[in-house]
């Protein structure tokens, strides 16, 4: 695996690979990896010539300084795991390298930066963005992938596809969990073991909403998730949504989206100081 830190020489790599004929599958990452990132990874070797990985901790996706400046940074660890999964490339530039200048652009996705992540986060999604958009032009995968976990930002980059007219394909896998349910993330590594355990109660609070969409309103199913977080006393709930798995905009009847069948539920909570996101898809017809 080869290590790059500079913009010009990823992209004279890269355009040298595409010239030759070699299809480049793409995972952008902050670093701190984990089984998640390298399902995607497994992914893209099996499914392509070469694979990138690219690392870097994206300053301009942080409205909070400190949360930024705690995020975990592992680059010895990450490269070890990088080369048992057939990584070709690492992309792992520092700030200034991917800006030379202060970035004016400011990029808009209407409705679905209005809600949840992009309500709670002021100008999270812009530098998310800005990011891609540049990455993207680095690297000019033709597959590049993602994790559901982040599913506002999958839908994010897959907007940001479609109207920049990036020409590559965009692939989503479902989350990747730990045994006990808890949604592997990269902040993980900030909790402490019994805060790891308490972080369980934000999957089984979505499973408990899963089972009762059916059943009950999506008014009483919130009260219900808000009061089960309460009661164990660590967790601080920011946000719980029933949404349209489209345009993740929020549902307040789930017969609203009758016509295909399926709702995200999707958490946003902090345990200590750690802040924790989670989802699920649900299948009406299973609930």
């Amino acid at each position: 695996m080869e290590v790059i830190k500079q913009v010009n020489i990823i992209r004279e790599k890269m355009q040298a690979l595409r010239c030759s004929g070699k299809r480049i599958g793409f995972v952008a990452t902050m670093g701190a990896l984990h089984e998640g990132h390298l399902q995607l990874l497994r992914a893209s070797a099996k499914e392509n010539d070469i694979t990138v990985c690219s690392i870097f901790v994206n300053p301009t996706q942080f409205n909070n300084p400190e949360d930024y400046k705690l995020y975990p940074r592992t680059s010895e660890q990450d490269i070890a795991l990088l080369k048992t999964v057939n990584c070709d490339y690492l992309f792992e530039p520092d700030a200034s390298e991917i800006y030379t200048q202060q970035t004016l652009l400011q990029f808009s996705f209407g409705a679905l930066e209005a809600v949840m992540e992009g309500e709670h986060r002021p100008g999270h999604f812009n530098g998310v963005a800005t990011i891609v958009s540049k990455l993207f032009h680095y690297i000019t995968p033709h597959r590049a992938y993602f994790g559901q976990k982040d599913l506002q930002q999958v839908a994010v980059v897959r907007q940001l596809v479609q109207a920049l007219s990036f020409d590559l394909e965009l692939i989503c896998f479902p989350t990747v969990r730990e045994q006990n349910g808890l949604a592997m993330s990269s902040r993980n590594k900030r909790l402490t073991e019994e805060q790891r355990q308490v972080a369980t109660n934000l999957y089984k609070v979505l499973q408990l909403a899963a089972g009762k969409l059916r059943e009950n309103s999506v008014q009483s199913i919130k009260q219900e998730v808000a009061a089960f977080l309460q009661d164990t006393g660590q967790i601080k709930l920011e946000y719980f949504e029933v949404a349209h798995p489209d345009t993740l905009q929020p549902v307040q009847n789930v017969q609203e989206v009758k016509e295909v069948k399926e709702v995200a539920l999707c958490i946003a909570a902090h345990v200590g100081e750690v802040r924790l996101i989670d989802n699920m898809l649900v299948n009406l017809n299973d609930a």
